[in-house]
């Protein structure tokens, strides 16, 4: 009787913690986030310059991130469907209860598991969809019939971006096509691209089945001593991510993995053998997304590292940044000037069953971008990069290095490539091997270090 009672208390103090967290967290979505027309704006490799009638026309500071973007473009309504187009994850409540504990939901304590779910979903959508897809609807969500989503809250952001730019322009929106051929391919394509669109959503469900849902990630958590309402920092996530991948069943996902850097330097070796290790080279690869945990200084953000991390959001096959400011994790996704651009993980959201065919797609999205000042950075963070093939690393290496080379007045890179396995340099043994932990004894140093320096979230 007396653990009945205790799991009673449980229960009412977990109902009490969410209605003020909902409370608390409703209002993520309510401020406006300001734009200039006169600066490019980056995302995820993607360049997007308001000013210019041009598409082609460059930033005009001299930099060489025109060489590393895939597009340039004018459109503020491009730039908008891009963005609204990413895959968002937030907190939730009312999901089904986390495995030893009374929890229904991760407000307050789940803000780096959700950013780390939304660097791996952008990773997910590269290798299934590609970085030209956009999600048909993403400037329809007006007409949603989503509790979450009410057409005038919509309509009131999508306002607030548009006057929040300088001057007025026309949107340009590409006609569908209508009939014939061309129409029956398009229809055949875009029906496969939402079937995409959806399962890799539902992969990140609040429920016990979905591979990367936060069921899946607590448990895999609990490996490395975390349990539900703990506070996760950038690496250990990023670790708790590559565990995660490693232990997908699903057929689709068989093709891809992870790797997470170890003591800020990237093994070109082991990374090659996760991708080769489906058997041989060629057909056989893997795709790999790359995790890099590291520090930009000391307690406080070094500015020194401002280029590097803009010359990472810049590249075609980053998938963002699991970051931050003090007590607040969010998921880097691009800049404009010295401010990163962001999506918020702190908004707290009804649990959606992803079970149910046609579940509501609406809240998965965000239809608000927001900024913050680069110096406000907290210096722990994950940096993350996907590359399809073995030659994609190796290019993608090479063009990283000679930006960690160039942008940093450090004597010292953020991290580095090294040619050959972490085990001829006397580390231990690869990760690709551990069958009963997650974590080798010394990552768990590593992670133990990393931890005692990351911040405590919120």
């Amino acid at each position: 009787m007396e653990a009945t009672g205790t799991d009673e208390v449980e229960k009412i103090k977990s109902k009490f913690m969410s209605a003020w967290h909902n409370m608390k967290y409703s209002w993520v979505l309510k401020t406006k986030t300001y734009f200039s027309r006169n600066s490019p704006v980056f995302l995820l490799g993607k360049c997007y310059h308001f000013k210019t009638e041009e598409p082609g026309e460059l930033p005009a500071d001299g930099s060489n991130f025109d060489k590393l973007s895939t597009e340039v473009s004018g459109s503020v309504e491009e730039f908008r469907r891009d963005f609204i187009s990413r895959i968002w994850l937030t907190y939730r409540e009312e999901f089904p209860q986390l495995q030893g504990s009374a929890l229904t939901t991760d407000c307050g304590w789940g803000c780096t598991l959700r950013t780390g779910q939304m660097l791996l979903a952008q990773g997910l959508m590269l290798h299934f969809l590609g970085r030209a897809w956009v999600w048909p609807e993403a400037l329809d969500m007006d007409s949603s019939d989503s509790e979450s989503w009410t057409s005038s809250t919509v309509r009131k952001l999508t306002a607030s971006f548009e006057a929040s730019l300088t001057a007025e322009r026309d949107p340009a929106i590409l006609p569908r096509p209508r009939r014939g051929p061309a129409r029956r391919d398009w229809d055949v394509t875009e029906s496969r691209n939402e079937a995409y669109h959806r399962k890799i959503i539902s992969w990140f469900g609040d429920c016990p089945p979905a591979a990367f849902g936060l069921h899946q990630l607590i448990e895999h958590g609990k490996k490395s001593g975390k349990v539900a309402g703990d506070w996760y920092g950038p690496a250990v996530v990023a670790h708790i991510l590559r565990k995660a991948v490693e232990e997908a069943r699903d057929p689709e996902l068989q093709g891809v993995t992870v790797y997470v850097a170890q003591d800020c330097t990237v093994y070109s070796s082991d990374v090659i053998d996760r991708q080769r290790c489906s058997g041989g080279s060629g057909k056989g690869t893997k795709a790999v997304i790359v995790l890099v945990p590291v520090r930009l200084g000391g307690e406080r953000t070094n500015t020194d590292y401002l280029e590097f991390v803009k010359g990472i959001l810049s590249l075609e096959y980053c998938v963002g940044i699991i970051g931050g400011k003090p007590k607040q994790s969010y998921y880097f996704a691009g800049f404009q000037d010295d401010s990163l651009i962001y999506m918020d993980p702190h908004y707290c959201q009804s649990f959606v069953d992803v079970s149910i065919k046609d579940f509501p797609l609406e809240s998965f999205h965000c239809p608000s971008p927001k900024k913050m000042s680069f110096k406000k950075m907290d210096p722990s963070c994950t940096i993350g990069f996907y590359c399809r093939t073995v030659q994609d690393f190796e290019k993608a290496s090479e063009e990283i290095t000679r930006m960690l080379n160039s942008s940093s007045k450090e004597k010292y890179p953020l991290f580095t490539f090294v040619k050959g396995h972490s085990r001829d340099y006397d580390f231990a043994s690869s990760p690709l091997h551990e069958e009963n932990n997650l974590f080798s004894e010394d990552e768990k140093k590593r992670l133990k270090r990393f931890s005692a320096e990351e911040f405590v979230l919120l």
